[in-house]
């Protein structure tokens, strides 16, 4: 066996267990089936702009200890993510604050908003929140769910929202002040040069191959290490023998327009059902203030979302943590843990939605554990 670890994904997972091992004498291998490094966090510079291939990625974590690491290898810009809605041409700033609640009602203090929620609350007879429908409406009222989240919503899951769990929504931003800023977290920003270069700093002078697929050659790669770290699906690792886990994929349209701007801001939310698309990104205000349009790149790029229900071969984002899914991924889990000599990580290795920060600290910990036994 020529290493200690194969490294199953160059995605935020991966390469943090590979650096981290390698810093400690380690000698590791990472392999991905894709043709380049970083996961779903891999950015592709066009014309100066660094677009997210897979969809929008912003950093924030309030986590100390994490964001120290992560600073090692990019310098962050400090980037504030402001959403805004579109409804039906209505536009609503993001998240729910006092700018949305004077916008949709025209109250001007705190008291006035609470008490326009606390009456749509009582006149929807909410008391205990059984699904994520009642648990938006207790939140924010009923006039801000039917605008600004039903459709949404329901285009991102596929289901009605009264067929999806509370918890979902529960971690929704809502601001009885004037505070634009989505994320409440102490540290927030985008890589500066994009996230591809901070996972080519994490993997430096470590040996990766690409377009390289574990499942098709599991014998003859797993025969070159003692261990593996295995950050693929769960379910394909043991061939869907139990039942395939389901999750929401995403389709982009993504367009380079001969303009400096199109709309001005990074995310815009298109919440109403009838636009098929959830959202549209525009890449180069995940880089550049907002104040300047780009003087030096004249031109900007866009990325239409489309939510669609995932099939086999089709790229996993969100996976769909009902009580189906769930106890056939504890089934799956019970089999990993007979594997000795594997670990599964990240958002398919463990089946959960993840943040960013999520992902490194989570790695770190089994770096710290593996470095004991």
């Amino acid at each position: 066996m020529r290493y200690d670890y194969l490294i199953v994904g160059a995605g935020l997972y991966g390469a943090v267990f590979a650096r981290e091992m390698t810093d400690m004498g380690k000698h590791v291998l990472v392999i991905d089936k894709r043709d380049h490094i970083g996961g779903n966090v891999y950015t592709e510079d066009t014309y100066g702009i660094h677009v997210h291939k897979y969809g929008a990625h912003i950093f924030h974590t309030d986590n100390q200890r994490v964001w120290e690491y992560v600073n090692r290898f990019a310098v962050f810009n400090g980037f504030i993510n402001s959403p805004v809605a579109n409804y039906k041409g209505e536009i609503y700033p993001l998240p729910f604050n006092m700018y949305t609640f004077n916008k949709m009602w025209g109250v001007t203090t705190s008291e006035e908003a609470a008490a326009k929620i606390s009456e749509q609350r009582k006149e929807a007879g909410i008391i205990e929140p059984k699904n994520l429908e009642e648990q938006a409406i207790s939140l924010v009222g009923s006039d801000i769910f039917e605008k600004l989240i039903k459709g949404y919503t329901e285009k991102q899951w596929g289901r009605n929202c009264k067929d999806l769990p509370a918890f979902i929504i529960k971690r929704l931003p809502v601001r009885f002040t004037f505070d634009n800023n989505y994320f409440n977290a102490l540290y927030q920003g985008i890589p500066k040069g994009g996230y591809t270069k901070l996972v080519e700093n994490l993997l430096d002078g470590i040996e990766v191959r690409l377009n390289t697929d574990y499942l098709d050659n599991k014998a003859e790669l797993d025969a070159l290490a003692q261990k593996v770290v295995y950050t693929g699906p769960i379910d394909a690792y043991f061939g869907y023998k139990l039942g395939t886990l389901e999750y929401r994929s995403v389709r982009f349209e993504t367009e380079v327009l001969d303009i400096p701007n199109f709309q001005g801001n990074a995310v815009v939310n298109h919440t109403d059902r009838e636009t098929p698309f959830t959202r549209i990104i525009e890449h180069k205000w995940f880089e550049f203030g907002k104040d300047d349009l780009g003087r030096d790149i004249p031109k900007t790029v866009v990325s239409k979302e489309y939510s669609y229900e995932w099939k086999q071969g089709d790229e996993p984002y969100y996976p769909i943590n009902d009580e189906k899914n769930q106890d056939l991924y504890l089934k799956y889990k019970k089999l990993a843990e007979g594997e000795g000599n594997v670990i599964f990580g990240g958002r398919l290795g463990e089946y959960k939605y993840y943040d960013m920060d999520a992902v490194i600290e989570a790695a770190l910990d089994v770096c710290s554990k593996e470095l004991k036994k």
